[in-house]
């Protein structure tokens, strides 16, 4: 059936602007001289400063924590700028040169967000025997060192239409640091939740922060800290681990939720312990746990090819690298033992940042830190930095982004 319109006259001029639009523009394009714009939009310079392709820290004082066996590096915007603004909670990824090697290691800020306008981040440091860069850097670093950083990464933050009003944080050593961030934000004013966090140390002496966490208490009633020693019974302390009765202890009768951040020890016991809470799993928040030291202990992996090593063919555009890689270690340690530039960021198997393609060879990848995408599950993409290698391998890695 035919349909029929009526096009009156302004309906049609209109309709004959819309057809001869395309001529038009090409006319003003064709008439305009051909200069490089410049134009900076509000919207592009804020962008830019939210989210920097890195910035440019130079180290402007550090604080020996001695009996912690740390030391929080105060890191200052070299060019002037504010630095990246971040949420409390969140982590920055260093790149560091060292050596032949180019390694990233993601770290907990530690200072409250309101440093960020003046240009400074705080990180914190723990020595970690037998590792590689935490031990370098408390070792090599010294004020006026220049170092680059990425913007504010993770989403280990509090979320008020998720999380629960009230937080129970669990902390062990270094794993205190997104949550001393937090507790400064809240005594700034900047978030409003209810924090009780319990902190779990070998002894007294060694508790990490414990001025600074006094002093927050003094100022806020809604920050509370709970020490949990291992080592020692003293009074005013609880002794041993953080279980769930001691979780029940300090959580109320009011809904809460239960924000964790510590060692790989520490997640395999808390993590059973949070598990008897019975709480949803919206309610339950963990900081990036890090690729394991111990993939042999993981569910499914194969027995007999512990301690091996593999050669690892690494492609990054025109150029190919033959290195060594051991089955107990991630892929991205014998990529970056190599002296290759490769892009990482939160090296848990979470962001992303260092997907690469195998296209020969077999890897394991633990459930806990498997974090692809299910497209990148059927193309046989990887995350290097939670990825080992069961055979000699070969895979396709990106160049680095800064």
């Amino acid at each position: 059936m035919a349909l029929n319109f009526k096009v009156g006259l302004i309906g049609l001029l209109d309709m004959l602007k819309f057809a001869n639009l395309a001529k038009d523009r090409e006319k003003v394009i064709a008439s305009a001289p051909a200069n490089e714009i410049t134009a900076d939009y509000p919207v592009n310079k804020f962008a830019k400063a939210m989210h920097p392709d890195y910035q440019p820290f130079v180290i402007e004082d550090i604080i020996d924590h001695a009996a912690a066996g740390a030391k929080s590096f105060i890191l200052k915007r070299s060019d002037g700028k504010p630095a990246s603004y971040f949420r409390a909670g969140q982590y920055i990824s260093l790149k560091l040169p060292i050596g032949d090697s180019f390694v990233t290691r993601p770290y907990s800020i530690s200072s409250s967000p309101t440093w960020a306008l003046d240009g400074l981040v705080a990180v914190t440091v723990k020595a970690n025997p037998g590792g590689f860069a935490a031990d370098w850097m408390l070792d090599n670093f010294k004020v006026g060192d220049e170092v680059k950083g990425s913007e504010g990464l993770g989403s280990f933050f509090y979320e008020k239409y998720r999380d629960a009003r009230h937080v129970i944080a669990l902390a062990g050593g270094s794993g205190i640091t997104p949550f001393l961030s937090m507790a400064y934000a809240i005594r700034d004013g900047i978030e409003d939740f209810d924090l009780t966090i319990l902190f779990g140390s070998r002894t007294e002496d060694a508790i990490l922060f414990r001025k600074e966490l006094d002093e927050i208490c003094a100022e806020t009633d809604k920050v509370k800290v709970v020490h949990v020693l291992s080592d020692e019974k003293k009074k005013g302390f609880e002794n041993g681990f953080i279980t769930a009765d001691l979780i029940k202890k300090y959580a109320g009768n009011d809904p809460y939720s239960v924000f964790i951040c510590g060692p790989e020890a520490m997640y395999r016991f808390v993590g059973k312990e949070v598990d008897k809470l019975g709480l949803e799993k919206k309610n339950v928040r963990q900081e990036f746990l890090g690729a394991t030291k111990t993939v042999w202990l993981e569910p499914g992996y194969p027995q007999d090819k512990k301690d091996k090593v593999f050669k690892l063919t690494v492609r990054q555009g025109p150029n190919e690298t033959v290195c060594d890689c051991s089955a107990n270690e991630p892929i991205l340690v014998a990529i970056e033992r190599a002296g290759i530039k490769a892009p990482s960021r939160c090296r848990s198997g979470e962001c992303g940042w260092c997907r690469s393609r195998v296209t020969s060879g077999d890897v394991f990848i633990p459930g806990a830190t498997d974090g692809r995408r299910w497209a990148d599950k059927q193309c046989g993409e990887i995350h290097p930095c939670a990825s080992f290698a069961l055979s000699d391998i070969t895979i396709v890695v990106p160049g680095e982004y800064y």
